[in-house]
């Protein structure tokens, strides 16, 4: 009975955070809705155009990445407003309510925001893409791996900034960093090979070339595909652990 009534608290929380940060704004704010689409589908028309529909499929792949990595990074924003303006933070704090609850919660609320964006990808992913079962799992890993790295470091870096303007441009330079500039929407072959290793600093890389080696877009090894999955892996563990011990959650 007191595992039932503890999970029932954690979704009526969860509830609650998805109300407050994702279903207000929708409603609100529908505007705002158009900001989830701009990024990623102008950069999946120009590479289309260019690529004289070549790319397509890949360019989709890389607005999937760049839904989940900007809904995870929204989350560092996000947080520093409702740290810093509303002093929602020190509530939940002082409450029975732990760190990873409202964590999960406001990452839920950030992926509900982005759901129309996932879901017009999805579309065009089940028209332009054709993958077996276990590829789509594999491809929709990455996703989530992507999106677990990101909302990490979006609540990590919010925790260390009382600027909320601040935090604002830090969430639209990591947003670019990790889905502009790595090559995700297209194949890392078309990088000069002197630039190509640059590019591996990001973990965006990784997630890419694993989802367009499953969609059959790029052509890995087994060995390359398990060191892909091992370094993203690892990536997201070790900002998992450094986001653990660094993270200020109260106040000192």
């Amino acid at each position: 009975m007191r595992i039932i009534k503890g999970m029932s608290k954690r979704i009526n929380q969860y509830i609650a955070s998805i109300l407050v940060n994702a279903v207000y704004a929708m409603k609100s704010y529908p505007l705002m809705l158009i900001n989830t689409f701009l990024a990623p589908l102008s950069l999946l028309l120009v590479l289309t155009f260019v690529s004289h529909g070549r790319l397509i499929g890949v360019a989709i792949e890389g607005g999937f990445i760049t839904s989940m990595v900007s809904s995870g990074t929204s989350l560092q924003a996000d947080l520093s407003h409702l740290k810093n303006d509303f002093r929602l933070q020190d509530v939940v704090v002082s409450s029975p309510t732990s760190a990873a609850v409202y964590i999960t919660g406001m990452a839920l609320s950030e992926l509900i925001y982005y759901l129309p964006s996932l879901v017009a990808f999805a579309i065009l992913a089940a028209v332009f893409i054709k993958v077996t079962l276990a590829s789509a799992m594999a491809i929709m890993l990455a996703m989530l791996l992507m999106f677990l790295f990101s909302v990490v470091l979006g609540f990590m870096l919010s925790t260390f900034s009382s600027e909320v303007m601040e935090n604002w441009s830090f969430s639209v330079i990591l947003s670019t960093l990790l889905s502009t500039i790595p090559p995700i929407y297209y194949p890392i072959t078309h990088i000069p090979l002197p630039y190509r290793y640059m590019t591996y600093l990001s973990p965006t890389t990784y997630a890419a070339e694993l989802a367009q080696n499953a969609a059959g877009y790029l052509q890995l090894s087994s060995a390359n595909v398990a060191i892909d999955w091992i370094v993203l892996i690892a990536m997201t563990a070790a900002l998992l652990a450094i986001a653990l011990k660094k993270t200020r959650w109260r106040e000192k």
